[in-house]
């Protein structure tokens, strides 16, 4: 008698039929939506940078047309006046500005830079206190900037220190905000020197001290520098820690790092802001370009030496 059911291999060929079948089909909807998803996800993220970039022009847009009319030599040589608002400017506004970030860059490049090639090249990472000083790091990176501001006032202005409300205890108070930044930027740069520099100039009896000096540091230099650029920018428009450690809403005189009060761009702008005074607001849309002008020349010197060393290296 004659079996009716097909061969092994005939049922071996319909099962395998059956199975790719199935898999084609689940693989076919996977991959259709994996394509939506794919052309979704950039679409998306060009919205959002496109809502940004119209953001930011039409505010740069607002501060052209209102500001233009009184961006002139006088806004930057003259001191602020309340009776004569056309002919007031932010010559100390300016001066205590560049006070608080020489000392900002004064301290954070070797406390930043020294603390990264610790933790990156000395510290030993099964130590209580290293893993500490690690997860502090990480966690003062979000901090807000009036919790600094009331640790200046304590510990800076007044207390230990009492070094009074001056440019240095704003330098300070500051510095200790964006610290965290170069800390992190520059343990990263360090991080990507590729280890086969430090074990080739181990190899040639240097110390390491003098490995990192010469060769690590060097290499590393454009990241480092990177990550002070972003502090830079950062520290320029901080204005509530300073509110908090002397930065006053109204100063005439030239201020002094040590002595005197002192006043910057992003507090007296918001002075002007808050007048009824149309001149006023035309004042500080005016010093916003200016804080505009200042940050940008800071930036380009910064990236015009980040992209000397990178040449070299």
């Amino acid at each position: 008698m004659v079996s009716e059911k097909p061969p092994r291999t005939a049922r071996t060929r319909l099962a395998v039929a059956g199975a790719r079948a199935a898999t084609n089909g689940a693989l076919g909807t996977r991959s259709r939506r994996r394509a939506v998803a794919e052309a979704m996800f950039p679409a998306v993220l060009l919205l959002g940078l496109g809502f940004a970039v119209a953001g930011l022009a039409s505010m740069i847009i607002w501060m052209l047309i209102e500001g233009t009319p009184r961006f002139d030599a006088g806004l930057f040589t003259n001191p602020p006046s309340r009776l004569f608002p056309e002919e007031a400017g932010y010559r100390p506004a300016i001066l205590g500005t560049l006070y608080v970030i020489g000392g900002v860059i004064a301290l954070i490049v070797p406390l930043g830079v020294g603390a990264a090639v610790y933790l990156e090249e000395y510290a030993d990472s099964s130590r209580w206190f290293n893993r500490m000083f690690e997860l502090n790091i990480q966690n003062l990176a979000g901090v807000p900037s009036i919790v600094f501001g009331i640790l200046g006032l304590a510990f800076i202005a007044r207390g230990p220190l009492s070094l009074g409300f001056v440019a240095a205890a704003g330098s300070i108070t500051v510095a200790m905000l964006v610290l965290p930044t170069v800390i992190i930027a520059a343990r990263e740069a360090i991080r990507a020197v590729p280890s086969s520099i430090r074990e080739g100039s181990l190899a040639l009896g240097a110390t390491q001290w003098q490995t990192i000096w010469r060769q690590v540091l060097p290499a590393s230099l454009s990241g480092i520098i990177t990550g002070v650029i972003l502090a830079v920018a950062r520290a320029i428009g901080e204005a509530a820690p300073l509110l908090l450690v002397g930065a006053t809403f109204f100063v005439t005189s030239d201020p002094h790092f040590f002595e005197g009060s002192y006043t910057t761009l992003p507090t007296q702008i918001y002075t002007w802001a808050r007048q009824p005074q149309e001149e006023l607001r035309v004042l500080a849309a005016a010093g916003i370009l200016v804080m505009l002008a200042l940050v940008l020349a800071m930036n380009s010197f910064a990236i015009w030496l980040r992209n000397r060393y990178e040449q070299r290296w």
